[in-house]
């Protein structure tokens, strides 16, 4: 079980929650020598299978990221999009990826498209795919996707979970023999994100963990996919995630997006309508 963002916070807790339960935990993280340092920790509660370093701020590091983990491990499971990024310490700043692109809709939606279609071409997951998404919602404009217009941090964020959302769903259709799921792991959760943020928690980082695991346990169940769990109760996401035509949209402006990083990528990532 691959877990990306997995070297602090709801990640970190989540890994070691599998690890101790038995499932071989593969961690991700942007910076080596944590990651180093969160694998021998959790090695001494349960088997660390494998580390991979890739900033999901760059998409060619996510691609590679793909790469590596399809060639180390044939025998994936389970993939958790945890990474992200949040509101930013200055909401009024508008941060870019490396290549260029708002950097909460990079990180947080176009990195685990990329690094999650990637692995699919590849067979992989063989079970099933958990995105990391928030309660924290907001329709896009597909007129400024990159959200230049009026910036701010907490409205580039929710649109970005949207997306994640969307193409969720996407996904589920797509997979007749796999389980996709989209959750809200808890809101204002104590992680590094909230208190960059500024925000006081309302809760510890564990309950994540805890939602992220009651998912995951009824999604290797089987049974219906392309749910979203608002902590551990299906609900509804907002509107637009059931809007056909607004989820064929955004596929069409990722794809664009992407194509640097995937030849032929509307030909394989994702570009069979869902629905």
């Amino acid at each position: 079980m691959l877990v990306t963002g997995a070297t602090s916070g709801i990640g970190y807790l989540a890994a070691e929650a599998l690890a101790r339960a038995g499932a071989r935990v593969l961690l991700h993280g942007r910076d080596a020598g944590r990651v180093r340092q969160c694998a021998e920790q959790l090695s001494r509660v349960g088997v660390v299978s494998g580390t991979f370093v890739a900033d999901l701020a760059s998409l060619g590091e996510a691609a590679e990221l793909a790469e590596r983990v399809s060639r180390e491990v044939p025998e994936l499971d389970v993939l958790v999009n945890n990474a992200a990024v949040g509101f930013g310490a200055d909401r009024r700043l508008r941060e870019l990826s490396r290549d260029g692109h708002e950097l909460r809709f990079a990180v947080n939606y176009l990195a685990p498209f990329l690094l999650t279609e990637r692995l699919l071409a590849r067979g992989l997951p063989r079970r099933a795919v958990l995105n990391v998404a928030s309660i924290g919602q907001e329709a896009l404009d597909f007129s400024d996707l990159m959200n230049e217009r009026d910036y701010e941090g907490t409205r580039a964020y929710r649109r970005s979970k949207l997306a994640l959302i969307m193409w969720s769903f996407d996904l589920a259709a797509r997979l007749r023999d796999r389980v996709v799921h989209a959750l809200h792991p808890g809101t204002l959760l104590d992680t590094n994100m909230v208190r960059l943020a500024g925000v006081p928690p309302r809760g510890p980082a564990s309950r994540g963990a805890e939602v992220i695991l009651g998912v995951l346990e009824r999604a290797l169940q089987g049974g219906e996919s392309g749910l979203y769990f608002d902590e551990l109760s299906p609900t509804r996401a907002k509107p637009p995630a059931y809007d056909l035509g607004e989820r064929s949209r955004l596929r069409a402006a990722t794809l664009e997006l992407l194509a640097p990083f995937q030849p032929g990528a509307s030909a394989r990532l994702g570009a069979t309508p869902a629905g």
